[in-house]
């Protein structure tokens, strides 16, 4: 009795299609049938179960088909905000670390453009919506399916390496996150290997520069080069220069999702030259939205994380932090609750 209800449970959608109502009718003549002493009152359970199930495969199998749409079209456009503003709309945060997959599993098979490409698109996801727990667990999807993946790619094992370190040098994870994805790994498999080989790319000689170069660039901006540009701009700013040009500096380098990093490089700039103007840049940028309380937020939080080794070279670091904190709360920069344990997450929902 109970085999047969089972097998025209799993027939249903089939069934529907001639018999539209034929859920309603099974689902009222199960009820009956547990009254009645044919079924046990478990199999109502395990069928709301099973339907459960398959209507997470459905929506798993439309979001696939999603994300492959938005990744060929980021590969075509190299527009990282639009990219993550789709990512936004299809509001599964859940499957983060299938896109990575998929991002990285796409990439492999493509030219060394869309392999930096998809580098610097995890920089940028890591700083806007997804947690390095989302990385990391991404990442032991890829190494899990590692041997599959090589018999479609070669030198699969090699290519993913690079990823991973390349994911170390440019923040996105550090070395005890490699570790952490070793440990989630079946002990001698192929994933393992790869990871033993990213850490041997990490501790090589002139490591940051030969991985920031190992796609042979692309067409993205790489982050160190970022980071040298943001650098010269406060330099010039600091020495003198006018705030709209710092501005329009900071918008030709077109890349919004790493203005955390103007926010850092210029409050420790302003603790250094003991220049509180810096402040004066960032209400400007704020004003004007170029940078979001997103953005200010994983800035501030960035120098907060680094107050005791920047404190050994400015011994009133932490006093000018809390300066800074409370003036950029003043201004309406960081949310009033900054700091709190309870919000130590990124308010995405005031990010645009």
């Amino acid at each position: 009795m109970v085999k047969g209800f089972a097998r025209l449970a799993e027939s249903l959608d089939d069934l529907a299609l001639d018999i539209p109502s034929a859920k309603t009718l099974f689902q009222s003549i199960v009820p009956k049938a547990i009254s009645q002493g044919w079924l046990d009152a478990s199999f109502m359970k395990s069928s709301c179960t099973d339907g459960e199930a398959q209507n997470e495969d459905k929506k798993l199998d439309q979001y696939k088909k999603e994300i492959v749409t938005i990744i060929h079209e980021y590969f075509l456009s190299d527009d990282i905000p639009e990219l993550i503003r789709s990512l936004e709309d299809l509001g599964l945060p859940e499957y983060n670390p299938i896109f990575l997959k998929k991002l990285i599993t796409l990439a492999m098979d493509r030219k060394n453009r869309e392999k930096e490409m998809a580098s610097v698109l995890l920089s940028a996801l890591h700083i806007e919506i997804f947690s390095t727990e989302d990385i990391a667990n991404g990442f032991v999807m890829l190494l899990e399916s590692a041997e599959d993946t090589a018999l479609d790619i070669l030198d699969a094992s090699n290519e993913l390496a690079l990823f991973l370190a390349r994911a170390v040098i440019d923040d996105v994870l550090v070395p005890l996150n490699l570790e952490e994805i070793t440990s989630k790994l079946p002990p001698n498999c192929s994933g393992s290997e790869t990871v033993r080989m990213a850490r041997s790319l990490i501790t090589a000689r002139h490591a940051g520069e030969r991985l920031l170069r190992c796609w042979g660039g692309g067409t993205g901006w790489a982050v160190e080069d970022a980071k040298d540009k943001i650098m010269k701009l406060l330099e010039e700013y600091e020495s003198g220069g006018v705030v709209a040009e710092a501005c329009q500096c900071i918008r030709d380098l077109g890349m919004p999702f790493f203005n955390h990093e103007v926010v850092k490089k210029a409050l420790v700039m302003a603790m250094e030259k003991k220049n509180d103007r810096m402040l004066d840049l960032l209400q400007v940028c704020f004003n004007e939205g170029l940078i979001t309380i997103n953005q200010m937020t994983k800035g501030f939080t960035r120098v907060k994380d680094g107050l005791d080794d920047l404190a050994l070279d400015f011994p009133n670091a932490k006093d000018k932090f809390s300066f800074y904190t409370e003036y950029a709360q003043k201004k309406g920069w960081l949310l009033p609750s900054f700091g709190s344990s309870a919000t130590e997450a990124l308010p995405t929902a005031a990010a645009s």
